[in-house]
């Protein structure tokens, strides 16, 4: 029997921090993850948000093909 998949719930008041971040630095949402990620001096919270950023861009609405 096949696992039935969990629904990721982000709580409102977080959506969009991260992209919003982005964009105030000037920079994309990818750029400022790995910016984010080798930053020493940056808060748990980004880096939490950073990781989601970049796992979040794997994920396809649809099969995405590999070149």
């Amino acid at each position: 029997m096949a696992k039935a998949k969990k629904k990721i719930v982000i709580k409102p008041s977080k959506r969009g921090t991260f992209t919003k971040a982005a964009k105030k630095a000037g920079k994309g949402v990818q750029e400022e993850a790995s910016s984010v990620l080798a930053d020493k001096n940056a808060s748990p919270a980004m880096k939490k948000k950073a990781v989601f950023a970049k796992n979040s861009k794997s994920w396809a609405k649809g099969k995405k093909k590999k070149k």
